[in-house]
């Protein structure tokens, strides 16, 4: 029975994704239908938690209910709400169900219930079959009678979550019930929710943390779900982008200044530490910091002192830093462009953020999120991978990681259009428009030894050759921002533009 198969569930230590995800598993069995849906209502939108029967990438959508007409009739009601199969009202999962991917559902059953927890409405659970007939008035009723089990299994999973916020902020309350989306980590895989894990108990603490990655792997993301995990989430955040600091105005930003200072500073201004006080400050591209700057932030991490520009007051502020380096700051400190003792301040705590080629599926749960928020965008019914498009997202190396996924997909949506794809039809994405030349296989390098009568380049052409194709390759890179390819390429960026110039690629 599947009331016993729920309630071995409820009573067995299971982690809240896997017990929900065997919940929508054995609905799906119970009722021989094609997909079922577990939606959580955040805000204006329906964001589904498990999902059976559907793509993978459908997990990273987010259903605005008034986009959704089924969507919305079922959140009306508390009973069971069906839709037969000559219903007009548009499905939100056309192009979503497996074995249906990229193609109108065909005439199908469809039927829904809405989910409360503690009076209040939680979410949505819904179901598909693609044989018409399946949901008669006996599978509504038991629907409406499986709703208590189902409520049950979110009630146990809220009710986990609520215990994981109290341990983490022992003296400091959530309030109210809502949870929050934004600084939300969009992702699945095991490697994230052991990242997410950790997270939450480094979160509790004061520790310095120093978040490590490639570019593109969403550093600042992270560093805003640590503070809102932290006792210091009702204080602000405040972000510097070192990188972005020009070195004659660096002191001034991090630490403020007097009236007078220097010319030009008309008015007396708090710095970004005062700014943060009793908060968190983020310094992203902390490597890119002057060395005469590095000394005095050493200071503030020593004793919380900071000290205005023109003023010989020293002030306190409290703050927590979290840093953010897509360098190898060790490398930077063995090279004497960062402070060996700052270094050691920083990363009391280093957070590795993992290259998104090593988080497995989460390539297309990320890529449903981008196609969802395309698809509102652009005004498209639908918008969907085709299976031979998630293959190709599967398979490429992602140098730029998640913001040249997000590119990607933005650019692939653009392209359909200027194709001739038309807003009312399902747009599915073929490999083609993605343009990852880099996701086929490539042949094997095959060294082309010279022979006696061809020239030899000389080693001075063989030299620029190689900056070339070197420079060029990071601009691909980078979508032809000079400052990131400069990073990638681990040289200063006024140098990187002499030697462009020197090469006449600028």
């Amino acid at each position: 029975m599947l009331e016993d198969v729920v309630l071995a569930d409820l009573t067995a230590e299971l982690p809240s994704a896997v017990r929900l995800q065997r919940l929508v598993r054995t609905l799906r069995e119970y009722f021989h239908c094609g997909a079922v849906g577990l939606l959580r209502l955040d805000g204006d939108a329906l964001c589904p938690v498990a999902v059976d029967g559907l793509t993978r990438e459908a997990l990273g959508r987010r259903f605005v209910v008034a986009q959704h007409p089924r969507l919305a009739a079922i959140l009306a009601r508390r009973e069971t709400v069906a839709f037969p199969p000559d219903s007009t009202l548009p499905d939100p999962y056309d192009g979503l169900v497996d074995n249906q991917v990229g193609e109108p559902l065909p005439v199908h059953d469809c039927m829904g219930i809405s989910l409360h927890v503690e009076g209040s409405l939680w979410g949505a659970l819904t179901l598909d079959a693609l044989t018409s007939g399946t949901f008669d008035a006996r599978a509504q009723d038991d629907l409406q009678r499986f709703t208590l089990l189902v409520e049950a299994a979110v009630r146990l999973t809220r009710l986990e979550q609520d215990l994981r916020r109290l341990r983490l902020s022992r003296s400091d309350a959530v309030e109210g019930g809502g949870e929050s989306r934004e600084g939300e980590i969009i992702g699945q895989s095991p490697v994230i929710r052991q990242l997410l894990d950790e997270l939450a108990v480094v979160a509790d603490s004061d520790l310095p943390v120093l978040l490590t990655g490639e570019t593109g792997v969403g550093k600042e993301l992270f560093a805003r779900h640590l503070h809102q995990c932290s006792r210091r989430r009702r204080r602000p955040l405040i972000q510097v982008n070192c990188a972005a600091l020009p070195e004659s105005l660096a002191e001034s930003e991090l630490f403020g200044h007097v009236k007078g200072a220097f010319s030009g500073a008309g008015n007396a201004r708090a710095g970004r530490f005062e700014a943060a006080d009793g908060g968190t400050l983020f310094l992203d591209e902390v490597g890119e910091l002057p060395l005469a700057i590095q000394a005095k932030l050493l200071r503030t991490l020593q004793n919380g002192e900071i000290q205005r520009l023109g003023e010989d007051t020293p002030r306190y502020v409290e703050v927590r830093v979290v840093a953010a380096t897509n360098r190898n700051l060790y490398d930077s400190v063995r090279a004497g462009h960062f402070r060996a003792d700052l270094y050691h301040r920083l990363s009391v705590y280093p957070v590795p953020i993992p290259p998104l080629r090593e988080r497995g599926s989460d390539t297309l749960v990320l890529a449903g999120h981008f196609l969802e928020l395309n698809r509102t965008r652009l005004g498209l019914r639908s918008l969907r991978l085709s299976p031979e498009a998630e293959d190709a997202l599967c398979s490429y190396d992602w140098p730029g990681n998640v913001r040249e996924l997000e590119h990607v997909i933005s650019r692939a949506a653009i392209k359909a259009l200027s194709q001739g794809a038309c807003r009312e039809d399902i747009v599915t994405l073929e490999p083609g428009l993605l343009d990852l030349p880099l996701a086929m296989p490539s042949a094997p390098e095959v060294a082309v030894v010279p022979s006696r009568s061809q020239p030899r380049d000389s080693l001075h052409d063989s030299v620029t050759r190689t900056q070339r194709q070197a420079i060029r390759h990071a601009l691909d890179s980078a979508e032809g921002n000079w400052s990131a390819a400069a990073r990638l390429l681990d040289v200063d960026a006024s140098n990187l533009h002499k030697l462009a110039r020197r090469l006449g690629i600028k």
